[in-house]
């Protein structure tokens, strides 16, 4: 039985915590979540278990881009080796991504590398804005142009309705209990003070866009989107991340665009300064023969 309280004591405490290790939020985005621990909770990894056809497997959970192992202490490579090592046999299938401050090496076969952008706040929007790319800029100045405003009263069921209509048309393995626990989560992390949901609003008045940003670790994650699609020439979501980093710039917060290994979002990202950074996943399959083909299903 994990001890709830400890394992977020360690979590509050870890030089590489997240959002998305406290367990609230893993009761959140995956229920049956179990774990590996060291010593007294001074370090612990999340393990995301499940099955299907029979077979146990590890897999990423719905709105968690990282996970992996949370130190109180210093984290070397051969420390993240002994806790992969760990993965409990049982599980057949692993793909399990690692958060980007545990180093893995690349050659022993079993990590892939994703993708992430990020963007120190310390500095003053001006400064910030300069290193924004002209494409960015000229959208801005379209956004501007468009008379758009900042919405910070906006329901997330809102946000997470022009999602589903309209990207959310060509996602079809997300399905309505999907859209339930994202919502269950931005209500319960509101709650816990590490969510903030902003909306943009045309000229009209009309929401036609809005982000979920989670904050925990002097981290601000952009976690999830929605926008109308026939708008898309007002640039909303640009308005929309300029506007969070201009109140939050000159902080001790980083902020991360949570990805992409997609280059069309890795560009639009970076076209805010935001710099790459790379995180493993653990990858591999144990199974043999005719299984090893059906357990595929199970990463799609």
């Amino acid at each position: 039985m994990i001890d709830k309280r400890r394992w977020d004591d360690c979590i509050a405490k870890s030089f590489n915590g997240s959002v998305y290790a406290w367990s609230w939020y893993l009761d959140i985005v995956h229920p049956r979540w179990e774990a590996l621990v060291e010593n007294d909770y001074e370090r612990v990894m999340p393990l995301t278990q499940s099955c299907k056809l029979g077979l146990s497997y590890m897999f990423q959970p719905f709105f968690v881009q990282q996970l992996g192992v949370y130190s109180q202490s210093v984290l070397t490579e051969d420390d993240v080796q002994r806790f992969v090592l760990s993965i409990p046999k049982k599980y057949h299938v692993v793909r399990y991504r690692l958060n980007e401050f545990n180093k893995v090496d690349y050659e022993y076969g079993k990590y892939v590398p994703h993708r992430n952008v990020k963007l120190d706040l310390i500095y003053n929007y001006q400064s910030l804005y300069n290193n924004y790319n002209s494409n960015t800029k000229r959208n801005l100045a379209k956004a501007s142009a468009a008379r758009l405003e900042i919405d910070r009263d906006i329901k997330p069921e809102t946000v997470i309705s022009l999602f589903a209509e309209n990207r959310g048309k060509n996602v079809r393995h997300w399905k309505e209990k999907e859209y339930k626990r994202l919502l269950d989560l931005i209500d319960t992390a509101i709650y816990h003070e590490c969510c903030f949901v902003c909306g943009v609003n045309d000229v009209d008045g009309t929401t036609i866009g809005g982000g979920v940003f989670m904050c925990s670790h002097d981290r601000i994650i952009f976690l999830f989107s929605g926008v109308d699609e026939t708008h898309k020439n007002k640039h909303a979501l640009t308005f929309l991340l300029d506007y969070v980093i201009k109140e939050f710039s000159e902080s001790s917060y980083v902020f991360d665009f949570e990805g992409s290994d997609n280059e069309g979002l890795a560009r639009f990202y970076k076209g805010f300064g935001g710099a790459e950074v790379f995180y493993p996943e653990v990858r591999y399959n144990n199974m043999n023969g005719i299984f090893k083909i059906a357990s595929k299903i199970m990463g799609k």
